[in-house]
């Protein structure tokens, strides 16, 4: 039944709340809304041009009669407002409860044997088969669990079922991070120790539309440095890349994407220099290995320290070799070059496909094309390609026009035969077995810095590249899958243009 009243309060009643079934769009589209239901009797409020079809579909909802009252369209807005606000407060007070229970139930779950005993596992078997991150990602059928291997996921063992979300949350627990918080990204870091080794684990957490996604960076503490000439360069390469490395001044640049090695050739090239006779110091984020007699400090953002204001700082310490981790925005760019110009020997990264692309890259990043020519001595691009399994290895015939692309058709070099790795329980089923390098070198010359003083285009660059004896990464490749180390495939995924 529905009437018309006037004269009733047009203010919601402190101890009514609007049903979850009736939306606001619902309301704000009919130009209505139920204040109270005392007395009997449903009170609405309605605009003078109300629909008022709903006064009868509210009545069969609340199964009580409707009043009707006529008032302003503002006023019914109003109304609205406070009902829904009321129910929004009321939903996120319910939600903060929710969200202590279910803190304090993950966290019950997560001390449990069974967890623990998952965890520790993954930890180990992902050091074991030496990955260099795990990866936790939530999905419609539930956890998929990851590894990293030689730069390719591979699957891992899974938790069961109804652990899934324990797990995710010790992870949480393990780095000190929010575990009720699952709305918004996190990071932390773990610090665990697994037999005489020492591993620091990053951890990073991103919400997703089936739950949290958790990625885990293995970093070893117990771990050397390699050395140059343990990066697989090719000799005449590395007589170059050691000219540069003991350089009383300069700059030398490492180019690749992430992932690609730049960080541990940097700390082969530093393990070239004299530390005891010189003041060495490193900007890194993060410190991926101590190095003996050098000082390295960390980029903490939350501290206010940055690669621009780490580096800035260290050139009033007096050194002689700077090392930056990354040269990723003008600021920090126009500092290394002024610090190479002033006397330094410079070492940092850029993220360039090849050695040619450092060039333009520093051009956009504003620093002057002058004091580029004047500074920069060479430009180091690499990748990292996996080497075969010595467990599995066989002859096999690859594809034949994959073979032109990779030789370029240099057909007097071809192998008699090609391997690769059938695949066994070392390897994961793979096929490959740890990672070597690739490069290409790109030493200025006389033409190279007049071209770069005359903003020549990256074809011109190219040429002269060339002309001063670089040879592209491919060369380096072919020369890999030639001595059996590599397969045809593996260089050209890492290297297509």
């Amino acid at each position: 039944m529905t009437s018309v009243v006037s004269g009733e309060s047009i203010v919601p009643a402190d101890d009514f709340q609007l049903p979850e079934t009736i939306s606001r769009d619902y309301l704000l589209h009919h130009r209505v809304c139920p204040i109270n239901t005392a007395n009997g009797y449903v009170q609405l409020l309605a605009a003078p041009d109300a629909y008022l079809e709903a006064a009868d579909e509210l009545a069969e909802l609340f199964e009580l009669p409707v009043q009707v009252e006529t008032v302003s369209l503002d006023t019914v807005h109003r109304a609205i407002e406070r009902l829904t606000s009321q129910r929004q407060h009321a939903a996120s007070d319910a939600r903060w409860d929710a969200d202590d229970d279910f803190a304090t139930d993950v966290r019950d779950l997560a001390n449990q044997p069974p967890v623990i005993r998952y965890v520790n596992l993954l930890f180990r078997d992902a050091h074991d088969a030496s990955a260099s991150d795990i990866h936790l990602e939530a999905t419609r059928d539930g956890l998929i669990v990851r590894f990293r291997l030689d730069g390719v996921l591979v699957p891992a063992a899974a938790p069961p079922p109804e652990l899934q979300h324990a797990v995710v949350s010790r992870v949480k627990l393990l780095a000190d991070l929010d575990i009720a918080e699952r709305r918004r990204p996190q990071d932390g870091r773990i610090r665990i120790r697994l037999d005489a080794r020492e591993l620091d684990l990053r951890v990073s957490t991103a919400p997703t539309i089936f739950g949290e996604s958790v990625v885990l960076r293995l970093l070893d503490r117990g771990g050397r440095p390699v050395r140059l000439v343990d990066l697989g360069m090719p000799d005449e390469l590395l007589c170059g890349v050691i000219d540069l490395a003991t350089r009383a001044h300069g700059m030398m640049l490492v180019t690749g994407p992430t992932g690609s090695g730049k960080t541990t050739t940097l700390y082969a090239a530093l393990q070239q220099r004299k530390t005891g006779d010189e003041k060495i110091i490193t900007v890194e984020d993060p410190v991926e290995y101590h190095l003996p007699g050098v000082t390295q400090v960390p980029v903490h953002r939350q501290a206010g320290v940055t690669f621009a204001s780490a580096l800035r700082s260290i050139l009033r310490q007096d050194p002689d070799v700077v090392m930056i981790g990354e040269m990723r925005d003008p600021e920090t760019s126009e500092i290394a070059i002024q610090a190479a110009m002033t006397g330094h020997l410079v070492f940092s990264t850029l993220h360039t496909n090849d050695a040619i692309g450092a060039l333009p890259r520093l051009l956009d990043l504003g620093i002057p094309d002058y004091l580029i020519s004047a500074t920069l001595d060479g430009v180091l691009a690499q990748r990292l390609v996996r080497t075969v399994c010595e467990d599995c290895r066989e002859p096999y015939v690859p594809d034949a026009a994959q073979v032109a692309l990779l030789a370029d058709g240099d057909s007097s070099t071809m192998p008699s035969e090609f391997t690769h790795g059938r695949g066994c329980s070392a390897c994961r089923g793979t096929g490959y077995r740890g990672r070597v390098g690739i490069f290409e070198l790109l030493c200025l010359d006389d033409a190279l810095r007049d071209a770069i003083n005359r903003r020549a285009s990256r074809a011109e660059f190219r040429v002269l590249a060339e002309q001063a004896g670089m040879r592209g990464l491919r060369h380096d490749g072919w020369a890999k899958v030639r001595a059996g180390v590599t397969t045809v495939d593996e260089v050209l995924r890492v290297t297509e243009r």
